[in-house]
């Protein structure tokens, strides 16, 4: 569905163009998400996804697009580094807040959406509606990225146990 839409959205673009030109939000390819997505590509579903969500609601469509392509914007594999001081779920948002605040200026909406975009793995909620829509379309996300690899495992067993040819689509 997201495949190439986003890009003909000129609206979207107006709002996030800027952002996905930055070699620092680029870098994201470089990282996988959810087995088979990068953090790119997660960032971007997000985004889209929550922007037009908020379009549809009458919210500030701008805040969440941006802050959508922001949330994740860190740059390890979160299955590998550790912290002492807090959980992944909790220290990434501050430190993609802090990696934003060096390549744009984020409002205070933007700034809160993407701090409390893990609400349900924290307990701390976002404040406004814009960023419960980024915390849920960021579960569902995530949720669809990795039983896709789930799926595409338990295929490839099924094909293996009882010898079915794959038959494409």
């Amino acid at each position: 569905m997201l495949k190439e839409t986003w890009r003909s959205d000129q609206e979207y673009m107006s709002y996030v163009g800027e952002l996905l030109a930055k070699p620092e939000v680029q870098k994201l390819a470089n990282y996988t998400q959810h087995h088979f997505s990068t953090r790119l590509q997660h960032v971007i579903t997000v985004s889209y996804l929550s922007y037009r969500l908020a379009k549809k609601f009458n919210l500030n469509a701008r805040a969440t697009a941006r802050a959508g392509i922001l949330h994740d914007l860190f740059y390890y594999d979160w299955r590998v580094t550790k912290f002492d001081r807090g959980t992944h779920a909790w220290i990434h948002p501050r430190i993609a807040v802090r990696n934003a605040e060096k390549l744009t200026t984020l409002s205070p909406l933007e700034k809160d959406i993407i701090i409390h975009h893990m609400f349900g793995a924290t307990i701390c909620p976002p404040k406004s509606l814009e960023g419960l829509i980024v915390s849920m379309v960021d579960k569902y996300s995530a949720t669809q990225e990795y039983s896709e690899h789930l799926i595409q495992e338990f295929e490839g067993k099924m094909l293996k146990k009882f010898s079915f040819a794959k038959v494409s689509k």
